[in-house]
This record gives C-alpha cells, structure tokens and sequence, in this order.
C-alpha cells in the first residue's frame, strides 16, 4: 500500500501537468484532473462491492493494469496532441481509467489483509501506508521525477512500481489461484514486462516524434524544466522559441517586439543607470537595453533557472542576444518576480516587464493592482515601466484591463502597439508616475542608434489606436483576489490570429 501510494498520488500529477501542457490554465487542469480522479476513484470503491470472489486475483489484475496504463499514459498523450485536437479527452479518459483502478486499491486490500488482522489494525495500516505513500510520492515527483525523469520517464518508473507490487502479490498469494489462471498470469508478466522496456528504450524518440508533429519548424532544441516545456525550432535561417507550445519570438522578426519594447521607454527617462528586467530570459531586451552606454547595472529575475542557463549558454540565443545574458553588468536571478519585488529594497530607473500571456491564475498574479503597486514602490521617482500586454486586437478586454490596473495603481499610462509578423498585432503599456505629453514623445530620437526596425517617425505610429473593435467600457481592474485579467484573455478572438 506504502508503494501504490506512491504510483496514484504521481499518476494524479503526471496526467495534471500533460493537461496544464496540452490544454493551458495549470490552476483550472490541475483541479480538474484531481477531481475528475477523486470522482473515479469513488466509483472504483462502488465497484469493489461487486467483486465477491477472488478478491486476490483482483488485485493482482489491478496493478497489472494499472502498470501499463501509468507507463503509456504520457507517450499516448504526446502522440494524439502531436496528430489531434482532442488530447485533452484523451487525458481526461485516462484520468477516469486512472481513477477507477485506484479507487479499487484500498477495498481490496482491506478485505485481503482481513484474514491476517483485526479490522481496527487493518484499516489503520492500510490507510497510513497509502498516506504515507502519496507524501514520498508528491515528493519525488516534484524533486525528481519531473526535473530530471521529465514526463517521459517518470510514468514508466510508476508503471514500474504497480508490476512490482502486481508481481511481488503473485508470488506470495499464488496459493490461492489456480495453476492455470497462475500460467496465465506468468504469460502477462512477460509481455507486460516487455512492453514497458520497449517503451523505455523507444520513450525518447517517441515524444521527440509527437512533439515534432505539433511544430511545423524542425525542433533543435527541447527540455523538460520543472516550470515549463522549453522547445527551440528552425527554419531556414531562423530560429523561433516556444514554452508549452506557445511562441514567445522568432528570430526572424523578434526585434519588432524588443525594439519599440525598449526605446521608446529609454528614451523617455534620463537617468538609466539601474535596470530591472522582469522575465525576459532569452536575453533580447537586455540586448536591447546594453545599447545604452549610460546603463550601469542590470537585474534581470526569471522564474525558470534553466530559462536563464538557456539565454547564457545556448548559442542560438547567445548569437540572438549578442552576449547580453553574460555582460558583466548583468546579475540574473532564478525567483518568482512578485516575490523578488516584495524583498528588494532597490530603486530602478527602468522596470521591463516581458513576462507570458496572463492565461492562468499564476500569471494573473504578474498583471494585477497589488504587482504594479510593487513595481511602483520600487520605481524611482522619475523612472519608467513597461509591460507587455498580449494584442490589443485579438484580446481587447485583455489589453485595456491592464492598462486600467495600471491606472489604480497610480500610473499615468500610454498604450503601445506594433505588427510582429510572426505573432500579429502586439502590444505593450508604458507606466510613469508622472505624466508624458505628446510634445515629449515627439522629442524621441533614435536616429544614431543601431536599430533594424525603430525609427523617429515610428513614435507617432506605435502611440496612435483606431476605435476599439469591442466595448471596453465595463472592464474591471484586475487584483489578487479579483481576478478578472486571464478571463478576459481567454474571451479574446484568438481563432482570428
């Protein structure tokens, strides 16, 4: 029971973070894939009712099963998401499969071990056991199994686990079966045994399969972190990063977003001396930001330490970023951006936000009213902040609750935008504590800098919206305990992009 423990309550969170990958929303697919489990796993207990004979063989027959469901569960996964649309049902499918198993797990062994103990002691090892389990279990899959085994390795040490426990049963209690049913089992063992090495040997190239599938470009690059999937793809001469499927830029029009992201900003202020960037790991504002001689010193806080190790270390990204995630006047920190902000004591001229699409509840925390007010507290009086804001055209309510959350958080606002040709029309929002008059964004001038896209007259165009395409008149700010922004978001017209 200690080690099915381990199998079911890992089995919960491999299927939660295929569904968080597959599907989106981590917050809504992990509550989802619990509770779909949770309600399976009661319906296997209702089924155990009706299992009256030959409790033992049930059991044996569970675990078989449940060996192989667990071992494939991921392969399966990638493979329909890499040719289909409908990999969250699949998901969902094996969620109740999954769920119905487990459920059995615990009647049966009940009544198994009823011969050998009185039922106060019986019920209360059972239950500790399988208690106990699920803490090593959660444990290991948040330590190891998903930072180092990936999801493409931990389902078959799981599967591992239920044929151990399947097996080891069968040698002990084979008493009570028949020499038949006992040739027959020995035969499963072999080709279950069987499947699940060739499933290790062929995992790899398996995933690597239905993942390529799923991206038009050839993949270079791809990695398992314990935040995020990490996919780099190429095409002709260009590269295009990815994290859990969604592109984050192309290297063939990526400084259509980071130039206008920057300059505008930088040359609004005076003093750049101290710089935070927020997100970003791939290296490209900072690129951006080195351009200035006056910049000093630059902090850049990305959640995800293998983001940064890839904007240090990969040369794809080194030859993007021209160095910049090395210059020596960049410090790079592996934390959670609200939490950095709430601990710092130091003053930016420049805050650079460029973080993901406010698609979950865990983003939504990065765009609220409480995270701006923190930005502001550590922005220097006549400093400056920026951030992206998804498409002001393809998610309307998106872009303008950020825009009013930055407004009740004491920002005087200008709304950005620009057409990137690999991800449509974008936008960002700049926030000052003071405000900026169009006199002054007139003054910009980039003309002696060395830019591929930005230009002088590029100002008045990024700075200029036509009439909203939606009423934008009820938006509500967006807050921790309020959370209005990733809604909006997923009500955007994505189907049109």
């Amino acid at each position: 029971m200690f080690a099915t423990g381990i199998s079911g309550i890992v089995a919960e969170y491999i299927l939660s973070t295929l569904a968080s990958y597959f599907i989106g929303n981590a917050i809504l697919q992990f509550t989802l894939i619990v509770s779909i489990m949770l309600f399976a796993m009661g319906l296997g207990s209702r089924l155990s009712k009706s299992l009256t004979k030959n409790v033992v063989l049930y059991f044996i027959v569970t675990e078989l099963i449940l060996s192989v469901l667990v071992s494939f569960s991921a392969l399966v996964s990638y493979l329909i998401y890499g040719f289909t649309d409908i990999s969250w049902l699949i998901i969902y499918l094996l969620s109740i499969f999954i769920g119905v198993l487990i459920g059995l797990e615990i009647p049966l062994a009940t009544r198994i071990n009823d011969d050998f103990e009185e039922l106060r002691v019986n019920i209360s090892n059972i239950l500790e056991k399988d208690y106990f389990g699920s803490l090593i279990g959660g444990l290991f899959f948040a330590f190891v199994g998903l930072p180092y085994l990936g999801l493409t390795y931990t389902p078959f040490i799981l599967g591992i686990l239920n044929l151990g426990v399947s097996f080891w049963l069968f040698l002990v209690l084979k008493e009570a079966l028949s020499k038949k049913t006992q040739q027959l089992f020995t035969i499963a063992y072999i080709v279950v045994s069987s499947s699940i090495i060739a499933g290790l040997y062929f995992a790899q190239p398996i995933v690597k399969y239905g993942e390529q599938a799923k991206y038009k470009d050839k993949i270079v690059y791809s990695k398992q972190t314990k935040y995020q999937k990490l996919v780099i793809t190429k095409w002709k001469e260009w590269h295009s990063l990815y994290i859990n499927g969604n592109q984050q830029l192309s290297s063939f029009d990526e400084f259509m977003y980071h130039e206008p992201m920057v300059h505008l900003p930088m040359n609004l202020i005076n003093k750049k001396a101290n710089i935070l960037i927020l997100g970003g790991g791939d290296g490209c504002i900072a690129r951006e930001v080195f351009k200035y001689e006056d910049v000093e010193k630059v902090t850049l806080v990305d959640l995800d330490e293998e983001m940064l190790a890839l904007g240090e270390d990969s040369p794809i990204l080194i030859d993007l970023n021209k160095g910049a995630m090395n210059n020596p006047k960049l410090t790079s920190i592996a934390k959670d951006a609200f939490t950095f902000l709430e601990r710092t004591k130091e003053s930016y001229d420049a805050i650079f936000i460029d973080l993901p699409d406010p698609n979950n509840v865990d983003l939504n925390k990065l765009y609220t009213k409480e995270f701006y007010y923190l930005c502001k507290q550590n922005l220097s009086d006549n400093g400056i902040l920026i951030t992206q804001s998804g498409s002001p055209y393809y998610a309307t309510k998106a872009f303008y609750c950020i825009e009013k959350t930055l407004r009740a958080a004491g920002f005087k606002t200008i709304p950005m935008h620009n057409q990137v040709l690999t991800l449509g029309e974008w936008g960002w929002i700049i926030g000052t504590k003071q405000s900026i008059s169009k006199q002054r964004l007139a003054q910009v001038d980039v003309s002696n800098m060395d830019l591929k896209w930005f230009t002088n007259n590029s100002v008045n165009q990024i700075t200029s919206f036509g009439k909203t395409l939606v009423d934008t008149t009820g938006i509500k700010v967006n807050t921790i305990f309020s959370p209005k922004l990733y809604t909006y978001y997923k009500q955007g017209n994505w189907d049109l992009y």
